[in-house]
């Protein structure tokens, strides 16, 4: 009888010893998935960061890109001015010229005319 009861509490020691390992295992394997759920975690935080890098130099890149066609905007509209300036000073030196021009015609024909009407009344 006493031997029945010794097998027996062996045998309950046995089975706690196998519980505890278990138990133990769980634990480990708990603990294995917690890494590598945070390692999951931590590798899309740094593909998140990688990505908003790449987003941001593409940014910087998009705003160097608009400012050179600005400067060129701005660049082609004074070339335009300066050649608008130009045209007008062209036409206003044309319009001086065709004045000048008339003038000397004016005065050659009263030139002309009185020298015709002087040289009628000497006859």
């Amino acid at each position: 009888m006493l031997l029945l009861l010794l097998l027996l509490l062996l045998l309950l020691l046995l089975l706690l010893l196998l519980l505890l390992l278990l138990l133990l295992l769980l634990l480990l394997l708990l603990l294995l998935l917690l890494l590598l759920i945070l390692l999951l975690l931590l590798l899309l935080l740094l593909l998140l960061l990688l990505l908003l890098l790449l987003l941001l130099l593409l940014l910087l890149l998009l705003l160097v890109l608009l400012l050179l066609v600005l400067l060129l905007l701005l660049l082609l509209l004074l070339l335009l001015l300066l050649l608008l300036l130009l045209l007008l000073l062209l036409l206003l030196l044309l319009l001086l010229l065709q004045l000048l021009l008339l003038l000397l015609l004016l005065l050659l024909l009263l030139l002309l005319h009185h020298h015709h009407h002087h040289h009628h009344h000497s006859q």
